[in-house]
């Protein structure tokens, strides 16, 4: 089947097996061929092939971005070497001298690009509680440009109302920007709510497997697409075919992988609100909270990350040196579960007021619950909480 003949109208779980590329044309394989060549013949000068330089084009990467286009709903996909390539690529459709609105407890990496990085090329950034559309809207300055969003925000949990953010953003000519990567399209498609481009580390619950690092977007409109088109191309960021194949393998079970995680984090959510040695539990499917209501509106799950507070940055090294099924280790949306500790990993990168302020605690520890089963993964947390009280 191809593209063109692509029924748009499936449900997201089929979609997800049938996207236009799922079967060879040329040799009814079941499985986009992975095609290792950096150039590609032209076999009339006069007309040049569909691929002619890798860097510019792939059929493998082609195949990708167009599969998580359909997924998103947005008119063209791009991929990219990781996510802050996808990031600082779709970034760079600004120019010197503009201004950015941003989550303030946004992903470590991305508050390093924009606030180190960025400004260097004077682009800058004031950070507001985007929780509040008037913070949002306070910030506004003559020269602002563009609005990232990042929701649920990493690693707290809080939620952004982003149907109230772009209206506004698009009555003020600004460009928006998500990032998608904890929900992705099979909770949350933020393109459906008017946002501009979708970002997504796609290394994490896209990919699934913590074998490929990846990113991906997707634009809105033709004229951002096309701008973006320039920069994947001018930057070079490009992810690899090899990568691209193994990025769309994983992609094909995430439904399946999304509905079982999230079934699980819902009850380690449930189970660590009831201690009594736990200060705080960030989970979006929680009755209390904040934004939950906002969030349903806009998402149709609440995902497979779950964050709480074991009290001191003393006792949270203690329970990652305790535990003894998931993965301690930077990254999340695996297969395995993973456990990060935000201050020393993540977020290592943001001050330690700024990350304070925003509740991001040297106790805050961060569960990606993988497929295991979820008795087994309380149970372990459980020995290692009990031993390190």
């Amino acid at each position: 089947m191809s593209k063109k003949d692509r029924d748009d109208s499936y449900k997201f779980d089929t979609k997800l097996l049938h996207f236009g590329a799922e079967i060879d044309e040329g040799t009814g394989a079941s499985s986009v061929p992975i095609y290792q060549a950096s150039t590609f013949h032209h076999h009339d000068i006069f007309a040049p092939p569909v691929h002619d330089y890798s860097r510019s084009g792939n059929p493998t990467r082609q195949a990708l971005e167009d599969y998580i286009a359909l997924l998103e709903g947005g008119v063209r996909g791009f991929a990219y070497s990781s996510g802050m390539a996808a990031i600082s690529s779709a970034l760079m459709i600004l120019s010197a001298g503009d201004h950015i609105i941003a989550t303030e407890d946004v992903y470590g990496g991305t508050y390093r690009l924009l606030s180190t990085i960025l400004t260097r090329m004077n682009i800058e950034t004031t950070f507001v509680d985007m929780t509040d559309l008037d913070k949002v809207k306070a910030a506004y300055r003559s020269n602002t440009k563009a609005v990232f969003m990042e929701t649920p925000s990493n690693p707290t949990l809080r939620i952004t109302d982003v149907a109230g953010v772009t209206a506004w953003a698009q009555e003020k000519g600004l460009i928006t920007l998500l990032d998608n990567t904890f929900m992705t399209p099979y909770y949350q498609r933020p393109i459906e709510q008017g946002v501009d481009i979708v970002l997504h580390s796609a290394t994490k619950f896209l990919g699934g497997h913590s074998d490929v690092l990846a990113g991906l977007a997707v634009a809105r409109t033709e004229a951002i697409a096309n701008e973006l088109k320039k920069l994947q191309n001018g930057l070079g960021t490009v992810l690899g075919a090899q990568e691209s194949w193994l990025l769309m393998r994983g992609m094909k079970t995430l439904g399946a992988r999304m509905a079982h995680s999230e079934q699980s984090a819902a009850k380690l959510a449930a189970w660590l609100t009831n201690r009594s040695d736990i200060d705080a539990v960030y989970y979006p499917g929680l009755m209390n909270h904040p934004g939950r209501e906002i969030h349903e509106s806009q998402s149709t799950g609440y995902g497979a990350v779950v964050s709480f507070d074991v009290g001191s940055g003393e006792r949270a090294k203690q329970v990652l040196n305790a535990v003894k099924l998931p993965l301690v280790a930077v990254s999340l949306g695996a297969v395995e579960s993973i456990l990060s500790y935000p201050a020393m990993m993540s977020h290592a990168a943001m001050p330690q007021d700024f990350r304070l302020d925003r509740g991001i605690t040297d106790g805050l520890l961060r569960f990606s619950v993988g497929l295991e089963d979820i008795d087994d993964l309380i149970a372990d947390l459980d020995q290692a909480l009990a031993a390190n009280r």
